[in-house]
């Protein structure tokens, strides 16, 4: 063939399957663009190819080819000539690389790209696109010799060269070499190893571009329990022999999910051991992806499966709340009982919760020591006491309903209402601290205004919505039509999907009629766990959601915590060194 001469022939219509396929898309009705290129060596800079042979095939039927020598703008080594019998006087009157990309990627369209030793062919490419200004299209990319490493072994063929596999494979055309013969033999050795992955249970695009990968002798050997799941939004469990769970997540396609636990890309050593664990995963299909985000809390919090690492133990949340008794102090509770009206959280953890009772210590004259105190009784015992720096009531002989207007109420203002006072005083010790250089002391102070504000924040946003016996929304679903929720008192009692063209207030009826009875109760999160009511605030504030039905208006307090969220943020990224104004305050 002479340089600059196109060998290039379109025996079908347009590509039906993109770069985005499905990758269940089954082998035989993929198409492929087996690939070739002679280069001068070296590395990929946007220049050195010599030769571009492509043939496009699917179904074993010829498709397409395009064939061209290419000029590379350099000199070609001597090597290179007696390698491939490509000399320099046939590159003359060929075209340069930039006014061949253009046929090239057309012709590649959305097939999926196939070469031997891919990366070296794909670097080239990529390369050529960056430096003349193409759009490298990312196509999906099969490497037979990563094949033939999977489905060979050493006591069929010695090695993976081309040229080895061509004559186990008995091809039709004998590498040589030239871009289109080795094309063309790799296009019958690709059909030679698909034929090959039929015994090893792999049958769709996706599944073959994992299998030519590095995955484990027991995701292949486990890979059959991805099979015959739903494509649908839904929770899936992996369970033990003796049907134990071992792991539960969320997916809004299932099957694609649990699929990719057994590709290259999963390395987690965990699931590596789960897996080896695993004898069947069960599939928990739900209306919507919210629905499914509750029902997997809810299993993980029921189980608590060994391989989850979140969400497992709800039950630890602690609470930051003031004792009884005339002079009470702040203590660190694993729950709240319907006497007390005075707390803030939960928290995740006792370190969370003792940093912003560290915090309120830090802003208010609220007792610390456990000592039974009377309004005559000075305690020796305390340390801060003989210091002369106990603000305890002991130390400054107030009575209980001082004490209440000067440390208790303003708590609980703070939790319920607004925090200013304790934010202004904890901001100018942040400055003060900072004035005198002490920055450490600052940024200690500052991880407590953090403590103290994000409880609050979370609190007040909970109760909000929980304080609402029924909620009734509806978001527009990917495919048309409306997701529904039916939320009771922040949990999630009934869902379903409205099909278009339908007002959801007839579906919302028949979901009513069959959700979940929830009594009211005492606290921000009186029905549920605090991570699912957030779930659900999460999908009721996004903007394309619509509020159908409340029985009563859903408000957060005018000068609450959430006008200091930017103050938070600032607080949250602020080095121990730096001083924060008091600017975000101001409404």
């Amino acid at each position: 063939m002479t340089g600059g001469e196109y060998v290039q022939q379109t025996l079908a219509g347009v590509d039906p399957y993109g770069s985005g396929v499905d990758p269940a898309l089954p082998l035989h009705a993929t198409t492929f663009v087996v690939l070739d290129l002679e280069t001068t060596g070296g590395a990929p800079d946007g220049g050195g190819i010599t030769e571009i042979g492509a043939v496009k095939v699917r179904g074993g039927e010829e498709l397409g080819v395009l064939a061209t020598l290419v000029d590379p703008g350099v000199p070609i080594p001597p090597f290179i000539t007696v390698l491939t019998g490509i000399t320099q006087a046939m590159l003359l009157p060929a075209p340069p690389v930039e006014q061949v990309l253009p046929s090239l990627l057309e012709f590649l369209g959305d097939a999926v790209l196939v070469a031997h030793n891919a990366p070296y062919d794909v670097g080239f490419l990529k390369a050529a696109c960056a430096r003349h200004g193409h759009r490298w299209p990312n196509p999906r990319v099969l490497d037979t010799a990563a094949l033939a490493r999977r489905v060979l072994t050493r006591d069929e063929v010695p090695n993976r060269k081309l040229g080895t596999l061509a004559a186990y494979f008995r091809t039709t055309t004998q590498p040589t070499h030239r871009a289109l013969d080795d094309a063309r033999a790799t296009v019958d050795v690709l059909h030679g190893l698909i034929a090959r992955l039929g015994g090893h249970r792999v049958d769709t695009i996706g599944e073959a571009i994992e299998f030519a990968r590095a995955v484990t002798p027991t995701q292949r050997r486990k890979r059959h329990l991805a099979e015959g799941l739903p494509k649908v939004p839904g929770v899936y469990i992996f369970r033990a022999a003796d049907d134990r769970p071992l792991y539960v997540g969320t997916s809004g396609d299932i099957a694609t999910r649990v699929r990719s636990y057994f590709t290259a890309g999963e390395k987690r050593a965990r699931i590596s051991e789960m897996l080896a664990a695993a004898q069947r995963v069960e599939a928990v299909e739900c209306a919507h992806p919210l629905e499914a985000e509750v029902r997997e809390l809810r299993l993980i919090a029921a189980h608590a499966p060994p391989y989850n690492r979140r969400s497992k133990y709800p039950e630890r949340a602690v609470w930051l709340k003031l004792t009884d008794g005339p002079y009470p102090r702040l203590s660190v509770a694993r729950g709240i009982s319907p006497g007390d009206d005075a707390y803030l959280g939960p928290f995740g953890s006792r370190r969370a919760a003792e940093l912003a009772a560290a915090g309120f210590h830090d802003a208010l004259a609220l007792r610390q020591c456990t000592h039974r105190l009377s309004l005559r009784t000075v305690t020796p015992a305390c340390a801060l006491a003989e210091l002369g720096r106990c603000p305890a009531p002991c130390e400054h002989r107030i009575t209980p309903q001082e004490y209440a207007h000067s440390a208790v109420d303003p708590f609980r203002t703070a939790t319920t209402g607004d925090p200013q006072p304790v934010v202004t005083a904890l901001l100018a010790r942040i400055e003060r601290l900072s004035a005198d250089q002490r920055y450490e002391e600052a940024g200690v102070t500052r991880s407590r205004l953090v403590a103290v504000l994000r409880a609050a924040v979370r609190m007040q946003r909970l109760a909000a919505l929980t304080g609402i016996a029924e909620v009734a929304a509806a978001r527009p679903a990917p495919g048309g039509g409306w997701e529904l929720a039916l939320v009771r008192h922040g949990r999630l009692a009934g869902a379903g999907i409205c099909p278009a063209g339908v007002h959801p207030r007839r579906p919302f009826e028949v979901i009513r009629a069959t959700a979940e009875t929830v009594s009211p109760g005492h606290g921000p999160v009186p029905a549920a766990t605090a991570e699912e009511s957030e779930r659900i605030l999460s999908w009721l504030e996004r903007p394309e959601t619509r509020l159908v039905e409340m029985t009563s208006g859903w408000a957060s307090p005018v000068a609450g915590a959430g006008r200091f969220r930017e103050l938070l943020v600032r607080a949250e990224a602020a080095g121990s060194h730096q001083s924060l104004d008091r600017t975000p305050m101001s409404k």
